[in-house]
C-alpha cells in the first residue's frame, strides 16, 4: 500500500493512540505527576510494540523512567537511534485555553492540546512512519527508539543514562522530531543550534532597606549597581565584552550567510508580529544571523525593593537578577559560564557583595549538510512536501543533541515538523494535521533514501 493511502486508512486508529498520550498530563516539573511519567512512559512502550518494534521495555533512570525500544533487520545494515520525550510544559495558565488541554480538540484542520507538538505530535510521527514500513516489510533499516521523560527540565538523567547504557545505544545517525520549519509552505531541515549558559546574581548592600531620603545618594543602592552591571555586559555595538567570550567563535560561512538570505522574510511582518518598531543587535549581522548563528545575552528576570502597589521610599538592601546567554557551536558553556562570573566579580564595586551562581547550560551543536543522513533527509522532504527544504539554525537550544555527539559520537539529524502558529509551552498547543500527515511521508521517505 501507498504510504499516503495507509495514512488515510489508519487515520482514525492514529488519531486516537494520539490522544491517549494527550490525555496522560505528563508534566515532568510538577511533583504530583510523578505516576502519570510512568503511565504515559508504559502507554508509550505499549505503541512501540503494536508499531512492530520486536522489543520494548520501561527502564529506570536516576529521574522519570526511560523508554527503550528495538527492531533488528540485519547486521551490517545502517541503524537508526530515534529520540523523542514524552514529558510536556505546565499547561497554565488554563483560563486561556479555549478548549481542556488534556482532551484533544481538532478544529481549522488542527489538533489542540498540551503535547499536541511537543513531543507527543512529533514523537508519533517517527512511530507511524515506522509502523508503515515494518507493516509493508520495506523497513530495511536497524532501528532503537529512546523516549525520555525530562526535556523539559534539562534532560538531568539523560546522559548518565546513555554512559550506562552505551553499548545498548549504539548506532550510524541519530534522528529527531523535535524542532520547527520555517512555515508550512517552506520545509527546512534544522542545521544548528545554539548552547546555553544561565546564572542567577544577587548585589547585597546595607544590611537592611534603608530609607532613601536618609541615604540616598551616600550608599550604595543594590538595583542600581546591578543594572550599572548588566549594562556593560553588551557595547555600543552589540558585542558582548565578557574577556574571552569570541575566542572560539567561528565566522559564518558565506555559502551559509547565502542560504540564509534564501529564507522568505518579511522584517516588517516580523516586527508587527511582536509589536515593537525597531529591531536591534550586533552590528555586520542581519536578523536571522543573529537570532541563530550568533551569541546573545539577556536578562531574563530582575528583582528586588519594594514593588507592590502605591510608593515607598526604600534604598534595598538586595538586587537579584537572571541572565542567560545563547551560544553558538564551538563555545563551551563551562567556559563561557567561569568567564561571566570572573567578568562579574571584576567589575563589581567594593560598595556591594556580588554573588553570581550558575544555574544550568549546553552546549550548541551543528550538523554538515553533506552527510549521507542528511541528504536522506531532504529527500525525505522534498517527496513529502513538494520541495527541497532549506537548511537553517535556529535560535534555541536543545543541549542533550550536543551531549549524544559526545557519549555516542554520532550527528544528529533534526527533522522537525513544528510551526511558530503551534505555540509550543503555551495556551492552545496545536499541530497542523496535513503537517502532521506529511511528517509520516518524509520519515519513511528518509528511511528509503537512507537505505538505498
Amino acid at each position: 500500500m501507498e504510504i499516503r493511502n495507509y495514512i488515510q486508512e489508519e487515520m482514525p486508529r492514529i488519531r486516537e493512540e494520539w490522544a491517549s498520550l494527550i490525555r496522560i498530563p505528563s508534566i515532568s516539573c510538577k511533583e504530583e505527576h510523578k505516576a502519570d511519567m510512568l503511565r504515559c512512559a508504559e502507554r508509550w512502550r505499549e505503541l512501540l510494540l503494536a508499531a512492530g518494534a520486536q522489543h520494548a521495555e520501561v527502564m529506570p533512570s536516576e529521574g522519570n523512567p526511560m523508554v527503550y525500544g528495538e527492531y533488528h533487520v540485519a547486521d551490517g545494515a545502517p541503524t537508526v537511534l530515534v529520540y523523542a520525550h514524552y514529558d510536556v510544559m505546565p499547561a497554565e495558565p488554563l483560563e486561556l485555553w479555549k478548549s481542556n488541554p488534556f482532551e484533544p480538540d481538532v478544529r481549522d484542520g488542527r489538533l489542540y492540546a498540551r503535547g499536541a507538538d511537543d513531543d507527543k505530535g512529533q514523537s508519533l510521527i517517527q512511530v507511524k512512519a515506522f509502523e508503515y514500513l515494518v507493516r509493508e516489510g520495506k523497513m530495511k533499516a536497524n532501528v532503537k527508539f529512546i523516549f525520555e521523560g525530562e526535556e523539559e527540565i534539562g534532560s538531568p538523567s539523560l546522559e548518565p543514562f546513555m554512559i550506562a547504557h552505551r553499548d545498548l545505544l549504539q548506532c550510524d545517525i541519530i534522528l529527531v522530531s523535535d524542532t520547527s520549519m520555517i512555515g508550512k509552505d517552506t520545509p527546512s531541515i534544522t542545521t544548528g543550534l545554539r548552547g546555553l549558559a544561565y546564572w542567577q546574581m544577587k548585589v547585597t548592600g546595607p544590611n537592611r532597606d534603608l530609607h532613601s531620603g536618609h541615604f540616598g545618594g551616600a550608599v550604595a543602592n543594590p538595583i542600581n549597581v546591578l543594572c550599572g552591571m548588566l549594562d556593560k555586559v553588551i557595547d555600543a555595538d552589540g558585542r558582548i565584552t565578557i574577556p574571552g567570550f569570541y575566542d572560539k567563535v567561528l565566522p559564518i560561512p558565506e555559502a551559509e550567510r547565502e542560504m540564509i538570505r534564501e529564507i522568505p522574510f518579511d522584517e516588517q511582518k516580523y516586527m508587527q508580529a511582536i509589536g515593537v518598531d525597531a529591531l536591534q543587535g550586533e552590528a555586520g549581522y542581519n536578523t536571522l544571523e543573529r537570532n541563530s548563528c550568533r551569541p546573545s545575552f539577556d536578562i531574563c528576570g530582575i528583582w528586588g525593593g519594594y514593588t507592590g502597589e502605591g510608593s515607598k521610599t526604600v534604598l534595598p538592601s538586595e538586587a537579584f537578577a537572571k541572565v542567560s546567554c545563547r551560544l553558538v557551536a564551538n563555545q563551551d558553556h563551562e567556559e563561557i559560564s567561569r568567564a561571566f562570573v570572573e567578568y562579574m566579580q571584576q567589575i563589581a564595586p567594593k560598595s556591594v557583595k556580588v554573588e553570581v551562581t550558575p544555574m544550568h547550560g549546553g552546549q550548541g551543536y551543528v550538523c554538515p549538510i553533506d552527510l549521507p543522513a542528511y541528504k536522506a533527509a531532504e529527500v525525505g522532504f522534498e517527496k513529502a512536501f513538494g520541495k527541497k527544504p532549506l537548511a537553517a539554525r535556529r535560535g534555541g537550544s536543545i543541549p542533550i543533541i550536543a551531549t549524544f555527539e559526545k557519549v555516542l559520537g554520532v550527528k544528529t539529524i533534526l527533522m522537525g515538523f513544528g510551526l511558530e502558529q503551534n505555540a509550543i509551552h503555551s495556551p492552545n498547543e496545536s499541530m497542523d494535521l496535513e503537517v502532521f500527515e506529511n511528517g509520516i511521508v518524509a520519515v519513511t521517505e528518509f528511511y528509503q533514501a537512507l537505505c538505498k
